[in-house]
């Protein structure tokens, strides 16, 4: 069993987003630990809340009051409701939260259950709980649980390579190549895109940037892809990186069939994104209120301008379902021009119709990409950062509480190797 301890200011973020798997039958509350209770058993993230209010009020100097815990078992563990709620409540007595409000959430939106622990790091006295040595102590429950349980082990002693896995590249931290390669072998098999420019901006979110190259060799042009990191304004900050260092995942053939694949999507899939950008420019009076309106709703927007400040590209990365559109995939309405003239003071607001969502009717049929929980990549981790520029950095999701564990994913692909192993 892996446990990923993260750690931020946005108790309500982190309330909201388990809470959202509820209302998408990917989750429930399994406990409540020193928490004010509903008759019903149904709860709001206010009501949440409501049981961290007196910690958080007596907090004296305590920044990061929000603590958001993931135990993963491996997946061939079977556990039920009554043993999680008894290996949270161990690990959290012996975590040094037993006093301490939190509730425990179980997850099933991917392949294994794993739970969530939100709670708050100040006691009721608002003093900070210690943290001393918490990673060495997590390891070490973690360890006695999967004996206690008979749980298989999990070797979390991972090189600095492996621990890169989803995360911005940071281009002051060195080791450039190992950060671009955590995210462009992967990304593909978790987000749709259907052109270069669509795939651009999906990893600008990531501050990476790709290009086309062609050369000509004997007499034959051969064409591949080249790969950059950027800073935090979207501007390359490194040497190219040829796509072959990445494997074939990152090169040209394969993005160009996954670029095909993207394309057939469902028309239900492309019509929900459509509607909630329709939404947002019905009620948006600004650029800024059309971008958090379309965050609010697990959409990024990427624009791009040229120098004269014109916008002459825009795309949205719908974390919903996974999908990457271009303005033009969705129609002339939401075209780069059209939005141009939205933002523009001198000119009056596009009106879009939308359908609301009361009125839609109901389909049993869905494809692939009709899934709308949001994707373990922007499931854990709590931020509460500042809003970047218009390259709509990983932290604008994060801004308001979507967020994710990245061991998660390597902790699948370790067990991967660990079977390959075994055989």
């Amino acid at each position: 069993m892996i446990a990923k301890i993260g750690r931020g200011s946005n108790i309500y973020g982190a309330l909201n987003y388990n809470l959202s798997k509820i209302h998408q039958n990917a989750g429930t509350i399994l406990h409540l630990n020193n928490m004010f209770e509903t008759p019903s058993g149904e709860y709001t993230t206010p009501q949440l809340l409501s049981s961290f209010m007196a910690n958080l009020a007596a907090n004296k100097k305590t920044e990061k009051t929000a603590i958001h815990i993931s135990l993963n078992p491996d997946p061939i563990d079977i556990i039920s409701d009554e043993n999680y709620v008894r290996i949270a409540e161990e690990y959290m007595r012996k975590m040094g939260y037993s006093d301490q409000p939190y509730v425990v959430f179980r997850h099933n939106d991917i392949d294994r259950s794993h739970i969530h622990i939100v709670s708050t790091t100040v006691d009721k006295n608002g003093i900070k709980i210690s943290d001393v040595f918490e990673k060495r102590r997590s390891m070490e429950i973690c360890r006695n649980i999967e004996k206690k349980y008979n749980l298989a082990g999990a070797d979390e002693k991972k090189s600095f390579n492996e621990s890169l896995t989803f995360q911005p590249v940071d281009h002051t931290k060195g080791n450039i190549k190992s950060q671009i390669s955590a995210v462009v072998r992967y990304i593909s098999k978790y987000y749709y895109f259907q052109s270069l420019g669509s795939y651009n901006a999906l990893l600008s979110l990531f501050n990476i940037a790709v290009e086309p190259i062609k050369k000509e060799y004997n007499g034959d042009v051969k064409e591949g892809l080249m790969y950059f990191a950027l800073d935090k304004n979207g501007e390359k900050v490194t040497n190219p990186f040829k796509a072959s260092l990445f494997g074939k995942q990152a090169g040209l053939l394969a993005l160009q069939t996954h670029f095909i694949k993207s394309k057939e999507l469902a028309a239900e899939t492309k019509e929900k994104s459509k509607n909630i950008i329709a939404q947002a420019i019905s009620i948006a009076r600004s650029e800024k209120d059309f971008k958090e309106y379309l965050i609010d709703h697990g959409i990024n927007l990427v624009i791009r301008r040229n120098d004269q400040g014109r916008l002459y590209g825009i795309s949205f990365i719908d974390h919903n379902s996974r999908n990457v559109f271009n303005g033009s995939h969705l129609g002339k309405e939401f075209s780069a021009n059209s939005f141009n003239a939205l933002f523009s003071s001198s000119q009056s607001p596009i009106v879009v119709e939308y359908i609301d969502d009361s009125q839609k009717k109901d389909t049993s049929k869905q494809s692939r990409s009709a899934n709308y929980s949001l994707h373990p990549l922007f499931d854990f981790m709590i931020n509460n950062g500042s809003v970047f520029s218009d390259w709509g950095l990983l932290d604008q999701l994060l801004l308001h509480g979507i967020t994710e564990d990245p061991e998660e994913h390597l902790f699948e692909f370790n067990m991967k190797k660990k079977r390959k192993r075994k055989r």
